[in-house]
């Protein structure tokens, strides 16, 4: 292993680094950062190490199971360098330990100005959330944020084209309060255009054409990608000019391209170039995940045969088509698992068939629920950058990076569900 010293961080690799000096005697600092090779552009920018494979196939889809993992534990093991040679690489002690403790942090070298990364901190304490655009989605986002969020919200900004619409809600939201506690509920204020990036986490519900129910349109999701997108490009560009360093969420449909979406543009210059000077991707969340997650546990409660999934199961992929839900991990069976993933997709069909808009459990579950426990720090369902594209996993974000659940074994049928709406994504962006 080779330690560097770099402005007072330390940095760990595998391999010699040229350009950084003289390496250093092991550092016992409490973070680590390890360098690790990976595409700039489709690269993740850093990520909590959990198992030392990650340090050589962490941008994959294998960084999810540690059955797929390179082994590193049985002493030297070969690799090649992106130039052709061969290295032996071996851990050591020092590295191992801080993998334990939850104190590595990758960082991708590749990309442009990673050096920032190693000076970079969340800020502590309680976080100020924007949230663009108040309609159906957003105003029960807003309502969930507002009524379990004060622990870790300080305050809500809430804008919208419509300043009647904001006004209404900040009128409204002032009215909520416990008698005599007037403090306990976060406040939510109109907040300008201009100030959208004020906030350390900001939420983009903003949505154009939403099909009406009773349409013939088979799916709803994709149908808004061309007119969300663009106004998605818009505020990631916004983000990239005011240098925000906060987490840019994505809730609009359809939500895992949108994100990818939102990292691509920000990363443009002036020229439509890119620069990679924007949004890392690990600034970037897609949440639709968590009420797909919420509706398969929907119908694993009213039917026994798929009650594993409510101990053991997982969902894996996209808000929408590609999304597969695992009845079980360790006992995982095919047949469960594809009738769960049906009833899951299709529930939002079945709302419009009952003859209303399924906007409540996904504002509340992939949204005010799952937002508050990416504050919190908590495992939640949301979608990560991994594999070039941007994949709904179980996640949560530590002092050491995001880190993604690591199982023991992915059943090879349930992996192979998983690199499947992987290339499907691939195909939208």
């Amino acid at each position: 292993m080779y330690y560097y010293n770099i402005n007072g961080a330390a940095l760990v690799s595998l391999i010699p680094l040229e350009g950084l000096g003289a390496p250093v005697e092991p550092s016992n600092s409490w973070r680590l950062f390890a360098a690790v090779p990976g595409d700039p552009v489709l690269g993740r920018g850093s990520f909590k190490v959990t198992h030392p494979g990650q340090l050589l196939a962490g941008h994959s889809l294998e960084a999810l199971d540690a059955s797929r993992l390179p082994c590193l534990d049985d002493g030297p093991t070969a690799a090649a360098l992106s130039d052709g040679t061969t290295v032996s690489l071996e851990l050591d002690e020092n590295v191992r330990q801080t993998i334990a403790d939850g104190r590595l942090t990758a960082v991708n070298t590749s990309r442009p100005g990673w050096e920032a990364l190693l000076r970079w901190s969340p800020r502590p304490g309680r976080k100020r959330v924007n949230i663009l655009a108040i309609g159906d989605v957003g105003s029960t986002l807003l309502t969930g944020l507002k009524l379990l969020g004060g622990d870790v919200i300080s305050s809500i900004g809430i804008c919208d084209l419509s300043r009647q619409i904001t006004d209404r809600w900040e009128f409204e939201m002032g009215q909520i309060s416990l008698p005599w506690n007037y403090d306990v509920f976060p406040e939510v204020e109109v907040v300008a255009p201009e100030n959208l990036f004020d906030c350390d986490m900001f939420v983009f519900v903003a949505s154009k054409g939403i099909p009406p129910v009773g349409s013939q349109v088979k799916d709803v999701r994709m149908y808004q990608f061309e007119n969300n997108a663009k106004i998605a490009a818009h505020y990631a560009k916004m983000a990239r000019e005011k240098q925000f360093q906060g987490l840019w969420c994505a809730v609009s449909d359809p939500v895992d391209p949108l994100a990818k979406t939102a990292y691509l543009e920000s990363n443009r210059d002036e020229n439509d170039q890119w620069d990679g000077r924007g949004l890392r991707p690990e600034q970037i969340q897609g949440f639709g995940l968590g009420v797909m997650n919420a509706r398969a546990a929907y119908f694993a409660k009213r039917d026994g045969r798929l009650s594993s999934f409510l101990t053991e199961g997982r969902s894996f992929g996209p808000h929408g088509t590609g999304l597969f839900i695992a009845n079980s991990i360790e006992h995982y069976d095919e047949a469960l698992s594809q009738e769960l993933t049906r009833l899951t997709v299709t529930a939002n069909l079945k709302m419009r068939e009952i003859g209303f808009k399924p906007y409540v459990a996904p504002a509340l579950s992939s949204g005010a629920l799952s937002l508050l426990l990416t504050l919190r720090g908590e495992w939640h369902c949301g979608s990560v950058f991994l594999d070039g594209i941007y994949m709904g996993v179980k996640n949560r974000y530590t002092p050491a990076g995001v880190e993604t659940e690591l199982l023991p074994h992915i059943p090879d049928p349930l992996f192979g569900h998983i690199r499947e709406a992987a290339e499907h994504l691939k195909t939208i962006l």
